[in-house]
């Protein structure tokens, strides 16, 4: 059914999720881990969307709207303050955000980033919601390697940089999206529906990315996106000594 949206997805990506990350993944008692990750994951996406809002295209206006809309959820995560009820409807802007003069690609990027957080931080609201049903309790967890181990590559001087940061944000992208289909099948009933659900937004996000890197490169982009994909590959089928939605191959002997 998803084949035709996954198969782009695939291709991009050097490699598929290990068997042995599936096997860990489907634990029972590996549930609350998945979850836990997975919201801070999805708040991690927004707030690097939120970033490049403000370092390359906001007007001082925006960049104050941008970062009223994510607080509530920061606030959950990392100070326990708010919960469901409090979060309900934060996902909206009230008024349109405008670029900064001069800025080409600016309202084609606040066009895609915004739809992005609004979108991840409804996610997480619903990762959240997932969680209460479960009875499990939220508690903050350490993130794994994974995103670090590919912005220490970027680039640093401009717009070289801005335009490795948006091929990693399609990496993260993609790879939330095959993990979210190679892992649904194994899950009960209501998680897996909602795995499944996030399949097209995900992969929008992935070609929202790559597209405005290859808009503001005005060149061949492609040497740097393999460069990433082999990066981002060794990450993924390494040894990993933590268990995490996007670690890489469990190292059973140290989790």
């Amino acid at each position: 059914m998803y084949q035709e949206l996954l198969n782009p997805i695939n291709s991009f990506l050097k490699c598929s999720t290990p068997d042995l990350w599936i096997d860990e993944a489907k634990k029972k008692k590996n549930l609350s881990i998945i979850l836990r990750d997975h919201l801070l994951c999805e708040l991690k996406a927004s707030q690097s969307a939120v970033f490049l809002l403000k370092r390359y295209v906001l007007t001082n206006e925006g960049k104050e709207q941008i970062t009223q809309l994510v607080e509530p959820y920061e606030h959950f995560a990392y100070k326990s303050i708010g919960s469901l009820e409090t979060l309900k409807g934060k996902s909206n802007i009230s008024k349109s955000i405008k670029p900064k003069d001069g800025c080409a690609y600016g309202q084609d990027m606040i066009d895609k980033m915004v739809l992005l957080i609004r979108e991840e931080l409804h996610h997480f609201y619903q990762v959240l919601e997932i969680i209460e049903e479960q009875g499990l309790e939220y508690r903050p967890i350490t993130a794994s390697r994974y995103a670090k181990g590919m912005i220490k590559h970027i680039r640093t001087f401009e717009p070289a940089a801005l335009i490795d940061k948006l091929i990693i944000g399609a990496f993260i992208e993609a790879r939330s999206c095959e993990r979210f289909a190679k892992l649904a099948p194994f899950l009960e009933e209501p998680i897996q529906k909602f795995y499944i659900s996030l399949l097209r937004s995900e992969a929008r996000h992935y070609q929202d990315y790559l597209e405005l890197a290859e808009q503001i490169a005005d060149e061949d982009i492609s040497e740097r996106i393999e460069h990433f994909a082999n990066v981002e590959a060794e990450l993924i089928t390494s040894d990993d000594s933590e268990f995490r939605f996007h670690s890489g191959t469990p190292n059973l002997s140290q989790i």
